[in-house]
């Protein structure tokens, strides 16, 4: 049997444009002479629809899809993933539904068991979970096919208490089939592979995993879909970061019988006969030696997305800075810059260029996504401004070709201070005064974004959006957060990565000291730690969920701990008004870090 893998990308509620997507899919399949073609989870709608979900308009229109695409799958099978109403009174309206179509008709259903409810995830507020489990027979073979997070209840200590391919397993299956979509961020692509391969030599069935590939807006989906055979072996992975297709004949193997292979299953036994019962099975723990039994080393892998693997403090720079890391986030940056412009109708971006490292690797990941001519550089000089910031600044255009325009601001601050001079008199020069040049530049920027239609792009990093250390209404302002999710150390290896094949970023802007610019001799450092010790901090708070004595006993000062914490949670207000950060770490600010603005925790 040949299987077609179509790793495509969608768009949410585009079902024109991805049925489009899936019908020529399953042409370019027929062509190849595959004998079934796979597509990615919640493909008809696209993922995440989220509240579109509680449309009863937006559920007919996938029906309407699945129609369309059901009349293509005439001479070839197809899976494909989209909504399934529950006909059951009880529970939620919906499944998250895999469905096989063959001969122009349904010939079978799969729905999800394991809704995922951490991070970005946000299964369980529109899906019921799957209750009853079927192979589905498609030419001679029997086919276990799951959905995304089915294939993640590993381990000696599971998130959900029913694993679908435990249930699968006692129909005897030939395969198995995994559609889904399943996150970017750094490193994750190993664990996900070492996923498929857990199951694969659990069940000792061949698998072929279908994940999805674009960004739907701060989300980035990396594709990656792999094929193993039954003994672990990797058959075959499609790109990274792109669509790709794939056709891939099933490896021959003859699975061992069920009750053989695997004593002690984690499967319902009040599920009543219908659905078999191994109550009476021995249970081998896991780690317990056995034979005829896989353990899983649950160590190696993240197996839940949930807490970072990285728990060596000595080593968290250098995990952060991995030049691999580094290589995936810049395509995953590019990727999610570009799908969210095309997705939304946008062509052209425009962003505040200071001659720092933060604006100008945002321009250089602009530029890279949309071209140099569709991104336009704002200069934006004050009285505080040194030389070498618009030289470097003018060089980093220069260098990328693409257009700019110095504006200094320096005569509209100065009417700023004077019109609010009668209420300001006698206080001293501050906050206020720096951040009204902040909030100058912001004004600047939205206005030339609303003349000529950009989309203006955020240059704040994680290290700053971490501790507060922006102005509302003037540096935070933008449509879309580039490096919100990078810290600062990432940001300076991103721009070594941009510079690998010659200079594009100005050495001086990689050597001189961050500096917001907006008193005399204003450096970073005068308001924040080192961004050594703050980014090993904020990485263990924020990534890894540590709370102070376990990120004091790192040898880290615990005044200073204290400090970088309660930055981070008196400064929720300024983030739940900030724009869509794209997603490239196991832990983003944003719907997958849900904090109370007026918590008193650790504040």
């Amino acid at each position: 049997m040949k299987i077609a893998i179509a790793q495509q990308n969608y768009h949410v509620g585009n079902f024109e444009e991805n049925t489009r997507k899936i019908i020529a899919g399953i042409n370019q399949a027929k062509t190849a002479g595959a004998d079934l073609v796979v597509f990615t989870e919640l493909s008809v709608c696209g993922y995440p629809p989220r509240d579109f979900l509680e449309f009863d308009d937006f559920i007919a229109k996938c029906d309407t899809a699945i129609d369309r695409i059901r009349r293509e799958a005439d001479t070839i099978g197809v899976i494909i993933g989209a909504p399934a109403r529950n006909p059951a009174r009880e529970g939620k309206d919906l499944f998250n539904a895999a469905w096989l179509l063959y001969e122009n008709e349904i010939k079978g259903v799969a729905h999800k068991t394991c809704l995922p409810n951490y991070d970005v995830f946000d299964e369980y507020r529109y899906f019921e979970p799957a209750y009853e489990w079927k192979v589905i027979p498609f030419k001679g073979k029997k086919i276990a096919l799951t959905i995304c997070e089915d294939a993640w209840n590993l381990g000696d200590n599971p998130l959900y208490r029913v694993c679908p391919m435990d249930q699968l397993m006692l129909q005897h299956p030939d395969l198995m089939i995994n559609i889904s979509a399943s996150p970017f961020d750094y490193d994750h692509d190993e664990d996900r592979k070492e996923v498929v391969r857990q199951n694969v030599l659990k069940y000792h069935l061949p698998m072929y995993y279908c994940n999805a590939v674009g960004s739907q807006t701060e989300i980035v989906f990396d594709g990656g879909s792999v094929v193993y055979d039954a003994k672990g072996n990797l058959i075959h992975e499609l790109k990274y970061f792109e669509e790709d297709f794939a056709v891939v004949s099933l490896p021959h193997a003859v699975p061992p019988l069920f009750e053989e292979l695997l004593p002690g299953l984690s499967v319902r036994t009040d599920a009543g006969e219908e659905n078999g019962d191994l109550s009476g099975l021995p249970v081998t723990p896991v780690g317990a030696k056995n034979t005829g039994t896989a353990t899983l080393n649950t160590d190696v892998f993240d197996k839940d997305m949930r807490v970072s693997k990285q728990n060596n403090p000595d080593r968290v720079l250098e995990y952060l800075t991995d030049q691999r890391n580094i290589g995936q986030i810049r395509k995953a940056l590019v990727l999610g810059i570009r799908d969210y412009f095309s997705k939304m109708g946008f062509t052209k971006a425009i962003l505040g260029s200071s001659g720092g490292i933060d604006s100008a690797v945002t321009l250089a990941l602009a530029v890279e996504a949309l071209g140099k001519e569709n991104v336009r550089a704002i200069l934006l000089p004050s009285a505080y401004s040194t030389g070498h910031s618009v030289s470097d600044a003018e060089q980093l255009s220069s260098n990328l070709g693409n257009p700019y325009d110095i504006i200094p601001i320096r005569e509209v601050y100065d009417a700023l201070v004077h019109t609010l001079e009668p209420v300001f008199r006698d206080t001293p020069f501050g906050l206020a005064e720096e951040n009204l040049q902040s909030r100058t530049r912001g004004n600047i920027l939205m206005a030339l974004a609303n003349k000529f239609g950009y989309i203006l792009l955020n240059t704040s990093n994680k290290s700053e959006l971490s501790t507060g250390y922006g102005t509302l209404y003037g540096d935070m302002a933008g449509g879309l957060s580039v490096l919100g999710d990078v810290y600062k150390g990432q940001v300076y290896a991103l721009a070594n990565d941009i510079n690998r094949d010659g200079e594009i970023i100005p050495a001086n802007i990689l050597h001189k000291a961050p500096s917001a610019e907006l008193r005399p001799g204003q450096k970073d450092s005068d308001s924040l730690p080192d961004y050594d010790i703050l980014d090993k901090v904020l990485y263990q708070y924020i990534e890894r969920r540590q709370g102070p004595a376990a990120i004091i006993a790192m040898g880290i000062e615990k005044a200073m701990v204290a400090r970088i914490l309660r930055l981070v949670n008196t400064s929720e207000y300024k983030r739940n008004q900030f724009c869509p950060i794209i997603r490239v770490s196991c832990k983003a600010f944003g719907m997958g870090r849900r904090m109370p603005i007026v918590g008193k925790y650790l504040s």
